[in-house]
């Protein structure tokens, strides 16, 4: 027996978006989620857009109107209207992406679980269950969400996703109040209204490659452009980086270029189609002098992370004492230090600073530890028979 599926109204032509924007652009508030497919392909393609309102039930079908997503896009960027997801970052991501749309005015209940009790991150069902005590069913995770016409099975899962958020919302919003964190909450959520958020350095790979360091001069700009010629081959073909030039063999292609082409097509660790392939490409990509510009993006090459023992252990000191007053503050560690804060922290990076230095972390850690935290690898611990003491360099 199929299951019932509840109503909902499924958009498919512009006219019925243009419906749709003109019955929620007075609202106060929209529940959404996204289904997408991204594998083996180099763009993200957007299948389908599950949002739920004071209106009801809506799937809108991108595919269908061909990406022309106007009116939908124009809610998101409206700040009268709170955008509730869960985990969003993703979906907003996407949406700025493909549209360059930024949202506005939004609540994201995995982030504010993690202000309410929550490990962070916690998954959708998890949070559904312990707030509302329903008990999704597992994802339909085999969905073809390209596919036409749609399987009412994988709706049932995709209306699930949004059905539950009106509620979520309600129930963590009052948590929020009740612990005086609702401004922590909107704070971290103004992240996600931020375009630097989204942004992504296109030599990213290259720089934090983990062999970049360990190269020379000449073999880091030949990296550095070999990272270069994948993402712009996988762009034009449409296919994913991972099938343009696996990863798993590029540092053997970095280490043999000096030798030639030839010397890749003798090397029985990189296969003979990629080297016969593009063999004389890449040693023309090797040969050719360096610019200005690529010597200028090697000086943007991560601080050196390398630490020492004792700097190692006050990093951990600092850490658990972190982990200590969150738990005294029933606050997940993940949410005050994340791993990328902690990165920059142990490799001494100012953003550290940024991250860290003022906001809510401040309030709930208090200005000195912050401080602390942020400068931790110019401190001293300082060993007494009654006290421990941090000093600094």
């Amino acid at each position: 027996m199929s299951q019932r599926l509840p109503d909902y109204t499924l958009i498919e032509t512009p006219e019925a978006l243009e419906e749709f924007y003109q019955a929620h652009r007075n609202l106060q508030w929209m529940g959404f989620d996204t289904e997408f497919v991204g594998e083996k392909r180099f763009r993200t393609t957007l299948c389908l857009i599950q949002t739920i309102s004071d209106e009801g039930l809506y799937l809108i079908d991108s595919i269908k109107l061909k990406d022309d997503l106007g009116p939908f896009l124009r809610l998101m960027e409206d700040k009268n209207i709170q955008k509730i997801t869960h985990a969003g970052d993703n979906d907003y991501r996407l949406l700025y992406n493909l549209y360059g749309t930024l949202p506005r005015n939004v609540f994201d209940t995995q982030i504010a679980a993690g202000f309410a009790g929550y490990n962070y991150p916690t998954s959708f069902r998890k949070l559904v269950e312990g707030e509302t005590g329903r008990h999704l069913k597992k994802g339909y995770a085999v969905a073809d969400w390209e596919k036409r016409p749609f399987n009412s099975k994988a709706l049932g899962y995709a209306l699930d996703d949004v059905i539950p958020l009106p509620e979520l919302h309600a129930s963590l919003q009052k948590k929020l109040e009740e612990r005086n964190r609702s401004h922590w909450a909107t704070e971290e959520f103004a992240h996600l209204e931020k375009e630097s958020y989204y942004y992504k350095d296109p030599h990213h790979d290259a720089l934090n490659s983990n062999i970049m360091r360990s190269l020379k001069k000449k073999d880091r700009i030949f990296l550095l452009r070999l990272f270069a010629w994948r993402n712009a081959t996988a762009e034009r073909r449409d296919h994913s980086k991972e099938m343009v030039l696996p990863a798993k063999y590029i540092s053997h292609i970095v280490r043999g270029i000096a030798s030639g082409a030839n010397a890749l097509r003798q090397n029985r660790r990189i296969p003979d189609k990629l080297a016969n392939k593009y063999g004389d490409e890449f040693e023309r990509l090797y040969n050719n002098e360096a610019t200005e510009a690529e010597l200028e993006i090697l000086k943007r090459l991560p601080y050196d992370s390398d630490t020492t023992p004792e700097e190692d252990v006050l990093m951990e000191l600092l850490y658990h004492v972190i982990k200590y007053r969150c738990i005294q503050e029933d606050l997940s560690i993940n949410m005050v230090v994340p791993r990328q804060i902690l990165k920059s922290i142990r490799s001494g990076e100012e953003t550290a600073r940024e991250a860290i230095g003022d906001g809510w972390r401040q309030e709930m850690l208090g200005a000195y530890f912050t401080e602390w935290l942020a400068t931790a690898k110019s401190m001293d611990v300082r060993l007494h028979d009654d006290r421990i003491e941090l000093w600094p360099h």
